[in-house]
This record gives C-alpha cells, sequence and structure tokens, in this order.
C-alpha cells in the first residue's frame, strides 16, 4: 500500500468526521470511501434541497462549505494558514494531516450550520 494513500484516507475520515457532526439536521447524499456529501433536508432553494458540505478524495482532499459561498462574513476571522488552503470561494485542499487547521474547520463548518438555520434553510 503506498504510504500517499494511507495519508489521503486519514485526511479524509478527520474531514468527514467534521462533516458528519451536522448530518442529524441534514441529509446525507453520499458516503463513499471517497466522498461524503450533505444537502438540506427540505426544499430551501428553488423548491430543492440545498446543498450544504462535502469532502472529496482526489489526488488531495477537498472540503466544501456552501454557506462560505453565500455568506462570505463567515471568513472574516479565518487564520491565514486556513485561507492558503482555499480554491475558490467555499473550498478547502488538503494533502497532509493538520490538526490545528481542521479544528478551525469544525468551528467554521458549525457556524456555517448555525447560518444555515438562522436563514431558515433547515
Amino acid at each position: 500500500m503506498d504510504p500517499k494513500d494511507s495519508t489521503d484516507t486519514e485526511i479524509f475520515l478527520a474531514l468527514r468526521k467534521i462533516l458528519a457532526s451536522c448530518a442529524p439536521k441534514l441529509t446525507v447524499t453520499e458516503d463513499t470511501p471517497t466522498g461524503y456529501s450533505l444537502e438540506t433536508k427540505s426544499p430551501s432553494y428553488k423548491g430543492k434541497p440545498m446543498f450544504f458540505g462535502a469532502v472529496k478524495r482526489k489526488s488531495y482532499v477537498s472540503y466544501h462549505l456552501m454557506p462560505l459561498y453565500w455568506k462570505p462574513a463567515l471568513l472574516d476571522d479565518l487564520s491565514p494558514e486556513l485561507r492558503k488552503r482555499m480554491q475558490g470561494k467555499s473550498c478547502f485542499n488538503f494533502k497532509k494531516l493538520e490538526p490545528e487547521l481542521f479544528a478551525e474547520l469544525a468551528a467554521l463548518t458549525k457556524a456555517g450550520l448555525a447560518s444555515y438555520k438562522e436563514a431558515k434553510f433547515l
């Protein structure tokens, strides 16, 4: 087994755990070894459930968090280190385990869920 595969799996599982903490309030739309996705349970956007977030395993592991796209103020206190991992407006890419950044991402995810609740998307 390639050591990189093991690291990617550890990263994926750590990030999946963060996102899965929101699952009780949302619907799991994918749960595979390479992807985990959540969306709202009710029609929240144009009569359809609204995407919340996903973890995708590629040659790196990406963490998508839709609340950042529609409420960019959630990024105001983002650390420079986590900001360096951003790709686009709502995605973070990781190639190694980074517990401090994962803890910050967990707090950001919790704030994102609260923002969905506040907007009555849940």
